[in-house]
């Protein structure tokens, strides 16, 4: 029972009522960490596909954001937990049931892999650095013979974190608005977009910056038919399902959510992508930050909201 209450204790805080909604701990940590999902999906794809060259911003440069996003959202987790002296005890057990257990193994290996990573690259944007210890540049040796497989487990494990970050909401049956299966491909895919951004807004390429443009595009594409695929399953489902949907059609988190994250977020970013795409002039870095702006508001808005919709009893 002990490990149940460890796993339990992270949303301890989202799902009960009785406690403040004002809980910022879960959705920064949601958000950091599909933010460093998408950077590292994106430095792991093309380095299997042979084009770090072409995208060294990508590969090499934003990567170095991701140890530090991820850590910053491992001590958010961890302020939330309940029982923080025993928070060793998830990596005790997998339960193949748990999206939180997932979750835990699945930083388990991304994070140190992000750290690997960056070590492999630490020579090309510092040409002076030397490793003080034999034993480091062994390591480096040896993680750069595997480095495809390297990538590969970065590829899969990024995949794994930026759908977690959304099943670990709609795994709460509690919660109407979070018993969804779109927001683990939601939050992927919101994820990959916020990734895409920080690569656009990081790079000194143009070529570059415009080849993570379109995939933004496509991206934004993605998440605004997902939103509108999920909205419509609310209405076409129960009656709770019908009044977490008027929570943004109409309730309180109408305007937050349709003017910063679907207008802010998602549509003024596509539009200004789209007009650079076509040659028109203007400061690249308003729709990145836009995009990202858009994703940490989003996360807050859907833990905030899930904690409002509950079923009628």
């Amino acid at each position: 029972m002990k490990e149940e209450i460890i796993v339990s204790g992270r949303l301890n805080h989202l799902i009960d009522p009785q406690l403040h909604i004002w809980h910022w701990h879960i959705p920064l940590y949601l958000f950091l960490g599909g933010l460093a999902a998408g950077i590292l999906f994106f430095a792991a794809l093309y380095t299997i596909l042979g084009k770090e060259k072409e995208y060294p911003t990508a590969v090499k440069l934003a990567p170095f954001l991701t140890p530090a996003l991820l850590s910053i959202g491992l001590l958010a987790l961890f302020l939330d937990l309940n029982h923080k002296l025993y928070f060793w005890q998830l990596y005790t057990t997998l339960r193949l049931e748990s999206p939180m257990s997932w979750g835990a193994w699945t930083l388990m290996v991304v994070t140190p892999a992000s750290i690997v990573w960056c070590a492999l690259h630490i020579r090309e944007l510092f040409p002076n650095w030397d490793w003080k210890f034999n034993w480091l540049k062994a390591v480096e040796t040896f993680f750069n013979q595997y480095k495809q497989h390297l990538a590969w487990v970065l590829l899969i494990s990024s995949l794994i974190l930026g759908v977690y970050t959304g099943i670990l909401f709609s795994a709460f049956n509690a919660r109407p608005l979070w018993n969804t299966s779109i927001l683990g491909p939601l939050f992927l895919t919101s994820g990959l977009s916020t990734g895409a951004a920080a690569i656009v807004l990081m790079s000194k390429k143009a070529s570059e910056r415009h080849n993570f443009a379109r995939i933004d595009l496509m991206l934004i594409g993605i998440e605004l038919f997902l939103i509108v695929h999920m909205f419509m399953g609310f209405l076409a489902s129960t009656q709770v399902h019908i009044e977490a949907a008027h929570l943004f059609l109409g309730g309180p988190y109408t305007v937050p959510f349709w003017l910063f994250v679907v207008m802010l977020g998602l549509v003024i970013p596509a539009l200004l992508e789209f007009l650079e795409l076509r040659g028109f002039h203007m400061p690249y870095f308003i729709a990145p930050v836009l995009v990202i702006l858009g994703g940490l508001i989003f996360r807050f808005i859907i833990a905030y909201a899930g904690q409002a919709s509950r079923w009628l009893y």
